[in-house]
């Protein structure tokens, strides 16, 4: 299981990679973005779960000026961070804020009560009414734990 979790961080950060040497054609734009989760603690029906070190929280949107045609963010965990128990009580939440970094959208995923070391959410394609940033947020047992941005320029 741990074999198959570093197989499919390895392919994201290959895919990563691949993407920054290549050059978008015409006004097609994708952005690729990972934050290191930090290590943490919280309880869970009185059980306190640990997530160490070796998860990452990628952020992944594809579109053309304002317009996103498709979304996604979730962790891939690898190492120690693979043997943990994961995220409990979870929900990835992606919000959008204008150049002056005022949030005037947000997408609030729904609450997962499972346990799950791999947690993703997709979002809808949409037309975003303003250029700024395009964030994905990991909510676990209530707190953000962390966020992954993308600016959307002209």
């Amino acid at each position: 299981m741990a074999t198959s979790r570093i197989a499919r961080l390895l392919t994201t950060l290959v895919a990563a990679s691949a993407l920054v040497l290549t050059t978008p054609s015409g006004a097609h734009a994708t952005a690729i973005g990972s934050t290191p989760v930090r290590t943490f603690e919280y309880t869970v029906g009185g059980l306190t779960v640990k997530v160490p070190t070796g998860c990452m929280f990628t952020h992944v949107i594809r579109g053309s000026g304002r317009k996103i045609t498709y979304q996604n963010a979730g962790v891939d965990c690898a190492f120690v961070g693979a043997l943990s128990s994961g995220f409990c009580n979870w929900r990835i939440d992606f919000t959008y804020a204008d150049v002056n970094n005022r949030i005037y959208r947000t997408s609030r995923g729904r609450t997962h009560s499972e346990c799950k070391i791999d947690p993703m959410r997709n979002n809808s394609p949409q037309t975003l009414p303003r250029y700024g940033k395009a964030c994905a947020h990991l909510q676990v047992n209530g707190v953000r734990r962390v966020s992954q941005c993308h600016h959307i320029t002209k």
